[in-house]
């Protein structure tokens, strides 16, 4: 998570995004979908602890990055759906909680 909130700093800082809708400009290429996955899975877990990682404070070139590629409809159309990627997380989340809790037991 600490890796992942780091690149996003770079990439808010030296993308140029400020300028342009897209990564590439107006065509969507491979880094907006590379940023795209991350994006929306960090949407996704933060919905399941409460934090909210992107906003527009904390990235504001990215937040409104995020704004405008979520309004391409083919982009739109073809994310899996956000409470899917919420329930995936959320079940994530609750194995790693039980094996962490499993392991201190194991450990006293």
């Amino acid at each position: 998570m600490k890796e992942t909130l780091e690149t996003l700093r770079v990439i808010e800082k030296e993308n140029g995004l400020g300028e342009k809708k897209l990564m590439g400009g107006n065509t969507i290429g491979l880094a907006d979908l590379a940023l795209a996955w991350v994006a929306h899975t960090l949407v996704a877990m933060g919905d399941v602890i409460g934090v909210k990682f992107i906003t527009a404070d904390t990235f504001p070139h990215i937040h409104s990055w995020m704004v405008n590629f979520l309004e391409i409809p083919v982009i739109n159309n073809n994310l899996p759906p956000h409470e899917l990627a919420v329930e995936y997380f959320r079940e994530k989340r609750q194995m790693f909680l039980a094996m962490v809790t499993q392991a201190c037991h194991h450990h006293h």
